[in-house]
């Protein structure tokens, strides 16, 4: 395969937030002992006139600006997500007229839990690699489901990013060295057709799903590479919450170092298939040229896909050609239960 990178990369994040307190208030919980324990402090909230649709595509105008390209050259979109607003019609299709790329492209929605965004940066990158297309673009995006007093309520969130896949050296931002995948049969998160709210195996999630995907996923990644974290300057990992992230990490060998850019999920909550793809955003706003990145999404289900990546001299300035995924997680509004219960539309007659 020819040399592909990230030619344009951008994000978006609704701006309502909930606390833990508040939500733990209303369900005669201790909010420090679950801020504790999820390392989650508060999660961004879609407003009634947004979804993955229009996340999707407030990501994908910011990645063409950083970009510079005439979007009518994207051959491919991909957007991934667990929550497309229609059961039968096209996210992706929605994105593509909003952007003007139609109608000589491509298109498909994803569903691979929280790794369907990666996913599609894969197809992206077999695409152009191959010479199929000129540039591709793959979304990953959110609004993540969590029924009234679950657990999952603390954390599941929305927002996503979005990347425009291209094999000019002159426009790449960061190359890919490589990317491998671990895939399993593993049943820790199901969500049925009809259902409003997912399904959880609770502890079940942890060692046998999350953990054991993304650290073969990783170890699958140093050895394709012949590299160690001490090769990285920056990781990030999918982040159903802090807990998880950093304990991946660790046991890797990252340190905070590596991975501080990368967790989003303290001021953020879970964006499922927004997770990675958002670390990365807020990492490549950070970078510098010649910095290597490890990446490590995960899904459900359950699978986990790792990414070599290294930045290149076309980073000088990027960042600044479109609003910054810090910015975004610092322009909030925060609002209580009540509001919360009808933005999400729980209150269910």
């Amino acid at each position: 395969m020819n040399e592909v990178g990230i030619v344009g990369y951008g994000s978006h994040i609704p701006k309502y937030r909930i606390q833990v307190e508040e939500i733990a208030k209303v369900w005669g919980k201790e909010a420090n002992a679950i801020k504790r324990g999820l390392v989650v402090n508060e999660k961004s909230v879609p407003g009634p006139d947004e979804d993955t649709a229009t996340i999707s595509v407030e990501a994908a105008r910011r990645a063409l600006a950083r970009a510079n390209i005439n979007p009518e050259k994207i051959g491919a979109i991909y957007v991934g997500s667990e929550s497309h607003p229609y059961a039968v019609k096209p996210t992706s299709g929605i994105v593509g007229e909003a952007i003007c790329t139609t109608p000589d492209y491509t298109a498909a929605d994803l569903e691979f839990a929280c790794k369907a965004g990666t996913a599609g940066i894969q197809m992206c990158m077999g695409l152009v690699g191959s010479g199929m297309i000129e540039y591709g673009l793959a979304v990953g995006s959110d609004t993540a489901q969590g029924a009234p007093g679950d657990a999952l309520e603390y954390t599941a969130a929305a927002g996503g990013a979005a990347y425009i896949i291209g094999n000019k050296k002159s426009e790449i931002l960061a190359k890919f060295n490589g990317t491998y995948s671990f895939t399993t049969d593993t049943p820790d998160f199901w969500r049925r057709e009809h259902e409003h709210y997912p399904k959880h195996g609770g502890r079940f999630t942890g060692e046998p799903a999350y953990f054991k995907h993304v650290l073969n996923a990783a170890k699958g990644m140093f050895e394709k590479m012949g590299t160690t974290p001490a090769d990285y300057d920056y990781c990030v990992f999918h982040q159903p919450n802090g807990k998880f992230y950093i304990n991946a990490a660790k046991k890797l060998g990252f340190n905070q170092e590596q991975w501080k850019y990368g967790l989003l999920t303290p001021y953020l909550g879970n964006t499922y298939s927004g997770a990675v793809p958002l670390g990365l955003s807020n990492i490549l706003d950070h970078a510098k040229a010649g910095d290597r990145i490890f990446a490590v999404s995960y899904g459900s289900g359950a699978g986990s896909d790792a990414f070599d990546i290294t930045v290149t001299d076309n980073i000088a300035g990027a960042a600044e050609k479109a609003v910054t995924t810090e910015t975004l997680l610092a322009h909030k509004k925060y609002i209580d239960y009540a509001v919360y219960m009808k933005y999400r539309e729980k209150i269910r007659m």
